[in-house]
This record gives structure tokens, sequence and C-alpha cells, in this order.
């Protein structure tokens, strides 16, 4: 008997541990199917997946930062791919986001073309009417742009199969939608001390969409695991009231240059001389190798406590560090003098900006004891 309670203690412990991780992989699943179709700019996707957060913040009862509800709203221009996209090389029809993809600034092209070659990874297409570049590449990456050009620019996988690129017969069509509808998506949760200062944690719930009818690139690393992240962090302050007000910002816009962060800095969102701290959340999936943290040498004395209270538990394998750098949405409420950190996880899978960063692949090594660490390096705080 006293066996037998020792394992169901065990097993309750166990349950109790994977909780936060259970439900992240439920959101992650859902932020990375095919109705959310790549949280981008087409077939709702984006749209999609802001109505899911909202209806999480509002089930773990968050209030909305504003007067209207959660969402804050802008736009700005982005080019996209929506209709059926081929590219056949040497007469061998390719597949879109596994064999090739078109950079995202690219304009529209179709016809059948000769291939000269410039250099040993580059190619033009010649007579054609418009402009057509094809780059071999050792990784297929995408992104997003905010305008087209009068250039048709194609990036192939280089796996060696070609030993000589002799014609391209491609169709593809851009189309830049003017003024796209995006959303930041902020709530708060009350603090017990009654006083101005707030915690603010972001993360970016948008990511590149898709091209063409049924390619779409899921970003389960890049961001849902940042998502996932934040929403069980509403809801453990929610069940578990801190010491300050906790603010939650799920931005828009990110892949496309930090447009979302960019607006609710600009717009005086909030005052940000109230703002103790800011923890801006992206690419947790991971953690083999621990976690990185930017703006780390800005902000010593925080940065010291993080590792502090690392050591206190052995909660990540290490904590490294990165000086200032534009390459999330923390920067804007940096440049304004903010107090902030930008942490992300080490190691594991290698997919990024692709059509392999999948729920399924996404081994979510350390996100457990990375939320530990930062639940215990918010109450030092």
């Amino acid at each position: 008997m006293k066996n037998l309670f020792l394992v169901l203690l065990v097993i309750i412990g166990s349950s109790a541990r994977s909780q936060d991780s259970l439900y992240a992989r439920l959101v992650i699943k859902k932020l990375t199917s095919k109705e959310c179709f790549g949280r981008g700019y087409l077939n709702n996707g984006l749209d999609v997946a802001a109505k899911f957060i909202a209806s999480e913040l509002k089930r773990f009862k968050a209030e909305p930062l504003f007067a209207t509800g959660y969402f804050q709203w802008f736009d700005f221009d982005v080019n996209t791919f929506p209709d059926k996209m081929s590219v056949k090389i040497n007469g061998k029809l390719l597949k879109p986001g596994i064999d090739f993809i078109p950079i995202p600034e690219s304009g529209s092209a179709r016809g059948k073309f000769t291939l000269t070659k410039k250099d040993s990874i580059t190619f033009v297409a010649d007579n054609s009417p418009v402009p057509i570049g094809l780059s071999l590449k050792r990784k297929l990456t995408f992104s997003v742009a905010t305008n087209s050009v009068n250039v048709c620019g194609i990036e192939v996988l280089n796996a060696n199969q070609y030993k000589e690129l002799k014609t391209i017969d491609l169709n593809v069509e851009s189309k830049v939608l003017t003024k796209y509808i995006n959303k930041n998506i902020c709530a708060y949760v009350k603090g017990k001390t009654e006083n101005d200062s707030v915690i603010v944690m972001t993360a970016h719930y948008d990511h590149l969409g898709g091209i063409g009818k049924k390619t779409y690139f899921p970003g389960a690393n890049d961001n849902a695991s940042g998502v996932s992240m934040l929403l069980n962090m509403v809801k453990y302050y929610a069940q578990n009231p801190p010491k300050y007000k906790m603010i939650f910002v799920f931005f828009a816009g990110e892949e496309a240059g930090l447009i979302g962060s960019k607006y609710f800095v600009d717009n005086n969102t909030l005052d940000l001389t109230k703002v103790k701290f800011l923890i801006n959340l992206d690419l947790l999936g991971t953690g083999d190798d621990g976690i990185m943290v930017v703006n780390a040498t800005e902000y010593k004395p925080q940065f010291e406590k993080l590792k502090k209270v690392n050591e206190s538990k052995n909660y990540v394998k290490e904590i490294r560090q990165r000086g200032k750098a534009r390459n999330s949405d923390h920067y804007w409420f940096s440049e304004k003098g903010v107090p902030c950190f930008f942490i992300y996880t080490l190691g594991g899978i290698k997919a990024y900006h692709d059509v392999f960063d999948t729920e399924k692949t996404l081994p979510l090594t350390d996100y457990g004891d990375v939320f530990r660490l930062l639940t215990a390096f918010i109450k030092e705080l």
C-alpha cells in the first residue's frame, strides 16, 4: 500500500509539472493548423489566430487593456502570393516550400524561358518580359515584404540534383494588399500592490502565412511557442495574483519589420515610465543548450538576478548573453529606455522560417523549466 501511495504521488506530481506543456501543445497545434494558414495574410489566417488568443484571454478572465476590448488596430501593406504557384526546372515540377520559394518582394511572371548562368548559384532568364532571377540555396528561408518589385525572384533548394540548369517554366503571381488590417492583442492581470508599476510580457503571434493555395509556414517554434508561454503566464497569474500589475501583449506585424510593436510604442498605448521590466518571448520550443538573453549587457543587475535564480534551482543548462539587438519586438521599448530582455531558447531543431517548423517536430525540451525560471525571476523583480 505504501509503495502504491508513493507511485500515485509521483504520477500526480508528474502530471502537475507537465500540465503547462500539455496546454502549450494544444495552443501550438491550433496556431499551426491549416485554419490559421501560417498566421499571415491569406485565407484569413491571422484573424483566426487573433480570435483564438482573445478567446483564451477571456476564458482566463484577463482584463482587456482597452475600453473597446483586447484589440489594437493598425494597418500596413504586404506582398502576397495568393494563387496557384508552379515552377519547373528542366521540365521537372518543383514543390513549393520544399523545393522552391519566391523571394518575399517578388513580382509576377509567367512563361517558359532559357536560363543563363551568371555564377555558381545565380541564373537569369533570357527574353522574359519581366526580369527573372533564380538562386540556388542550401536552405529555403522565407520572410515577409511590405512591397513588390518588378522582378520575379525564385530560390531553389540546391540538393546537387541539377548538373545543369537549362530552362525554367513558371507561373508566379504576387499581389500587394494595401492597408491590410492587423491587430495587437492586449490584456492585463491586476496586481496585489496598488501602485503604478507594471511588468509587461510580450510575444508576436504573426508568422509568414503561405504561398499559393496549399503551402503555408506553420511557425511552431516561431512563434506559436512564445504565444503558448504567454498564455500559460496569463493563466498562472490569473490564479496567482502577482505583486505588480501584469500586462500581456501579443504583437502582429513582427515578421514584416516589428511593425505592431512600433505602433504600440509610437501611439503611447502605455505610460512607459511605469514599466518596471519587460520580457519579450520568441522561439521557446527547444532549450537543449539553454537560453539566450538579448539586452543582458544593457541591464546587468537584472541579468545577474536572472542567473542567480537559475543557479538556485538549475532550471536551464546555461544562460547566455547578448547585447542590444533589433531582432524582435523588445527593440522599440529598449529605444525608449524601458528595461527589458528578449529571451529565446537554444539548441534542438534547425527549422526556421520554413515549412518544417511544425508542432509535431517541436520538442519543447525545457519548456516547463523556462516557465518556472521566468515566474521565479518575475517574483524577484
